[in-house]
């Protein structure tokens, strides 16, 4: 999983936990939803700014949306 894919991920995960809709932490963030989406959809690679300024609109840290996701599954065998 390359980092585009992590930060979709997370940011899409993150976002809807907190019920948030893409409309809503593009405000939040001020940051067009329509880059957001594409963010979430692996389109764009996004800069370590927005990167900061969707963390802080979600309250938590950027190493949060870059966190790799740990899977048990490739160690068991």
């Amino acid at each position: 999983m390359d980092i585009r894919e992590v930060l979709a991920l997370n940011l899409r995960k993150i976002r809807q936990a907190q019920g948030l809709s893409q409309e809503e932490l593009a405000w939040r963030a001020d940051i067009d939803r329509t880059y957001i989406s594409s963010l979430e959809r692996c389109v764009y690679a996004a800069g370590i700014d927005v990167v900061d300024r969707l963390a802080t609109a979600l309250g938590v840290e950027a190493s949060d949306l870059l966190k790799r996701p740990t899977d048990t599954s490739e160690h068991e065998a």
